[in-house]
């Protein structure tokens, strides 16, 4: 597959949804000498923080090592679900109570979401639709099934099964072994929503300075004192939310977040009845491959936008595309000859017990840890942190726990893991789709 076979001649290697909204530096803004609360990341956790605090009156300031929203904020697939892919790991050996609470909790950061998204008139194409789980072998669908209790029960999901002969009500590909339908969850315009929290971040005068690289931070006092390629600055309280870019300066929290390249795809324009046909009712999809892949239609719905695991390395987004392109031909052949526009690519931060993260660590508070489901989850994490900070949250929620698992042979680089789990979980997807 050459690249003139699958490239449109406009193709630019960057996000489709920077074409709507593309982050901006905002080195204008002054860095404050003080404040009561400072925020490292300027993403969806990030801002999300911001907001709650000014919310109880408590000053703070969010320092981005780039352009506010430059990280996964504004690459993801804009996928939203509340539950759905929370602690993967956990199974009856789980106590019941646990797994309550970690879908309640989730299902929570779907209603915050769609608040936050209307409350505040964020234009960013909110669509709740659903979404269908397309099981990639027949075991997979037996397992899904044993998850459906719970995630009703508990996650409000409205979640049903759809067979093999029933799949094509949702998705025109017969390429799964039928799958979930989860009618609670939705899509949206990453960017656009991530231009909405920075806006109302704005409107409050909130100082969100980019270009502001955290070097150091050492305890002072009863404080914090950061040091920052823009100068240095003294806090409270530090928040660390910086997910899938954490780095050096929070070595321990660095160790337990596995940051993985995703790359993603978007298409040219197609004819309108092609593009309509793909998924009848707009849901979104997902697989439940290990090296999973997963797309929706644009808001337009005249493009399909298409993701996944592409390689399990740093890899230039051009080069994957041809890889994701042939996922995509896997799923719906119909779509031979459309060429791409766009290819681009972002970090996921994983956790080692795949659940997201919020608590202490060396004093610092965090949010971390979004496991591929980032939209609503570094949006809740966020706002109860600040929450906690605040001193008006009412209860701990199921993500602030005094565990934070690393591993004994992990300390921050996943440049030697990825290699090797990628072939493991490869492997591991071959012989569930061959053994049924």
């Amino acid at each position: 597959m050459s690249r003139a076979d699958i490239f449109h001649a406009d193709f630019k290697a960057r996000p489709f949804w920077w074409e709507a909204y593309a982050p901006t530096i905002t080195e204008a803004v002054d860095l404050p000498k003080e404040a009561r609360v400072a925020i490292v990341g300027g993403g969806y956790a990030g801002l999300c923080t911001a907001i709650e605090l000014n919310r109880h009156g408590i000053d703070c300031v969010v320092l981005d090592a780039e352009e506010p929203g430059f990280g996964g904020s504004t690459r993801n697939g804009g996928m939203v679900s509340g539950g759905v892919a929370v602690g993967r790991k956990y199974t009856g050996a789980n106590t019941k109570d646990e797994i309550e609470r970690l879908y309640t909790d989730a299902s929570d950061s779907f209603t915050l979401i769609e608040q936050m998204i209307s409350g505040n008139a964020i234009e960013c194409e909110w669509t709740k639709t659903g979404r269908f789980g397309g099981a990639w072998a027949k075991t997979h669908f037996a397992a899904m099934a044993k998850k459906l209790g719970p995630l009703n029960e508990y996650a409000d999901s409205s979640a049903y099964m759809l067979p093999r002969e029933r799949q094509r009500d949702e998705i025109a590909s017969d390429y799964y072994f039928g799958g979930m339908v989860i009618e609670r969850a939705a899509h949206l315009h990453p960017a656009k929503y991530y231009k909405g929290l920075l806006d109302l971040a704005q409107r409050k005068r909130i100082p969100v300075c980019g270009k502001a690289a955290v070097t150091k931070i050492d305890k002072v006092g009863g404080g914090w004192r950061l040091d920052t390629s823009r100068g240095s600055l003294e806090a409270g309280d530090v928040v660390i939310a910086t997910n899938g870019y954490t780095g050096d300066v929070t070595p321990n929290l660095k160790r337990r977040v596995v940051p993985v390249g995703s790359f993603i795809i978007a298409t040219e324009e197609m004819p309108e009845d092609l593009a309509l046909s793909l998924m009848p009712h707009n849901k979104s999809v997902y697989d439940t491959r290990r090296v999973l892949t997963y797309y929706r239609m644009s808001g337009d719905r005249r493009r399909l936008i298409f993701g996944g695991r592409a390689k399990f390395s740093l890899s230039d987004p051009v080069e994957t595309a041809p890889i994701l392109y042939q996922h995509m031909l896997d799923r719906f052949p119909q779509l031979a000859g459309v060429k791409i526009t766009h290819a681009w690519t972002g970090n996921v931060a994983f956790t080692f017990d795949e659940v997201p993260h919020m608590g202490k660590m060396d004093g610092l508070h965090y949010a971390l840890g979004c496991n591929g489901s980032g939209v609503a989850m570094m949006t809740y994490l966020g706002t109860q942190t600040a929450r906690k900070i605040a001193g008006v949250a009412n209860y701990s929620c199921a993500f602030d726990r005094e565990e934070f698992p690393d591993h004994p042979l992990y300390r921050g680089d996943p440049k030697w893991l990825l290699p090797v789990v990628g072939p493991y979980f490869r492997t591991r997807d071959w012989l569930d789709r061959k053994l049924g």
